[in-house]
């Protein structure tokens, strides 16, 4: 049974007796488990939902904010696509409402299997739910209309495993534990210190290292791997972060599939380099200069080596009626397990396309837009840590030298499309953005930019040009002030 605490209902709802032993489906529920302790719900804090059977949390599937959208389980992420809050609907009932969208949750009739859904409080008994003790201090949440319990159907263990009404069988799919997470959003990155008063030099580096819009990613025996233009993609190796060589081109035979791009060059341009599930994924771009006939190849490697990499086929391209610029890719897996594509150079500014896994090429026809900024903007890197997507460009001008005007600029969203804000609240999309790095000293025009999210923490890899115009790797650490925003150090 349950108690409403009349004494208490600023505190909430106070989880009593423990359910009597039963056998259901081939669940047991031991007789003699004690009472589960006497949890508070507070109706001012968070909760995550973690299901006892599967280990997931309930989700808000697909970060979605529109009416009827699916609520399933999904890996626990703490984001606020998993927060919940508790609204006292009287009775010793709740209403449950999103922190994400702000919608509550819904049995929408009294069928077995109904799936659960967000939607906007009408104060229905739809959206009414009470808590019912399990052993081991979980609880189920009764409906208030059908008394259909929340249940993860078909005993999934998935990602993104339908969550629906069911008859209270007491099930451990049935049974979920009420993690208080506090009023804020949790898991912000911690804060590393106070950001410098003026721009930091690039790190000492060593070897070979002229390269032009570098990525890196670190090799599974602790290696390092950059790729950056040049004929036919360049690359090049470290075993310390500090000294490079050269490593050959990704394709030392040529990539005549990219010609009809670059005019016959061999010159390929803005590559980004990911390492995913034993496998090494390129992205890099096809052009000529000032023009957006360009267009987003992708390549594959189980070793990352010169000559080893199968080309995969064309992602994405740009024509001159088109209003976007395929070119400067970057790929981004979200809390989701969704994979993103982001690009743009120039014209309407930065975009985004879905990436099916399983081919690394685009899913579906969606295009969203990130990021604008009229005098010049490209080189989109998406990034996450903690609750935040952060989105870093470089504004301004590329290639000219010492004359580059190029400067690294950073928004944040809780979603991988945006909206992306700046420190000051302004909209990616009006030209908001917050400046994190810019030329200084004998550093010029430095962007083009690359996160790596290393065992010492996340570093900044980007050109830079020197005062003879050479075009130079430059390497600095990322560190997060007490308000989550990343500086250069």
């Amino acid at each position: 049974m349950t108690m409403w605490d009349q004494g208490s209902r600023l505190r909430g709802w106070r989880v009593g007796c423990a359910a009597g032993a039963v056998v259901v489906a081939g669940v047991a529920v031991v007789s003699g488990v004690p009472p589960a302790s006497a949890a508070v719900v507070d109706t001012s804090a968070s909760y995550v939902f973690v299901n006892r059977h599967s280990g997931k949390a309930m989700d808000v599937y697909g970060w979605s904010t529109a009416e009827n959208a699916p609520v399933n389980q999904w890996a626990r992420n703490d984001l606020a696509v998993q927060q919940w809050q508790f609204v006292d609907a009287g009775g010793g009932f709740f209403t449950v409402r999103s922190r994400h969208s702000g919608k509550v949750l819904e049995l929408p009739n009294g069928s077995d299997g109904t799936q659960l859904v967000q939607t906007t409080d009408r104060g229905s008994a739809t959206q009414q739910f009470r808590l019912q003790d399990s052993a081991g201090g979980f609880v189920r949440f009764v409906n208030r209309q059908s008394s259909k319990v929340i249940d993860v159907w078909e005993w999934s263990t998935a990602d993104g495993g339908r969550l629906a009404g069911y008859s209270d069988l007491d099930g451990v799919n049935q049974q979920w534990q009420l993690v208080r997470l506090g009023g804020a959003t949790p898991t912000t990155p911690p804060a590393t210190g106070t950001p410098p008063s003026s721009y930091p030099q690039p790190s000492r580096l060593s070897g070979d290292i002229g390269v032009h819009d570098p990525t890196v990613v670190r090799r599974p025996d602790g290696t390092y791997l950059v790729a950056h233009t040049g004929d036919n993609i360049a690359l090049k190796t470290s075993t310390d972060r500090v000294t490079y060589r050269n490593a050959g081109a990704v394709f030392p035979g040529g990539a005549p599939w990219t010609t009809t791009y670059t005019g016959g060059a061999r010159n390929l341009w803005a590559p980004d380099l990911s390492y995913r599930n034993g496998r090494y994924y390129l992205y890099y771009s096809a052009s000529t200069f000032g023009s957006n006939r360009s267009a987003i190849f992708l390549a594959t490697s189980t070793t990352g080596a010169s000559g080893s990499w199968t080309n995969a086929g064309l992602v994405i391209e740009s024509r001159t009626s088109d209003t976007f610029n395929a070119i400067d890719p970057n790929l981004t897996v979200d809390d989701q397990g969704r994979w993103w594509l982001s690009f743009g150079s120039f014209w309407s500014g930065i975009k985004m396309i879905q990436i099916d896994p399983a081919t690394g090429r685009r899913l579906g026809t969606s295009l969203h837009s990130l990021a604008a900024y009229g005098p010049g903007i490209e080189a989109p890197v998406l990034v996450k840590r903690g609750p935040w997507y952060y989105l870093y460009v470089s504004f301004d001008r590329c290639c000219q030298g010492a004359n580059s005007t190029y400067r690294i600029m950073v928004g944040r969203s809780a979603s991988p499309t945006g909206p992306f804000v700046d420190r000051a609240g302004r909209d990616m999309l009006s030209g908001g953005g917050t400046q994190i790095l810019a030329s200084h000293g004998s550093v010029h025009g430095p962007g083009h930019q690359a996160i790596l999210a290393d065992t010492d923490g996340d570093h900044l890899f980007y050109h830079y040009y020197a005062d003879n115009g050479v075009s130079l790797l430059g390497v600095n650490r990322i560190g997060y002030d007490a308000a989550a925003w990343p500086y250069v150090y």
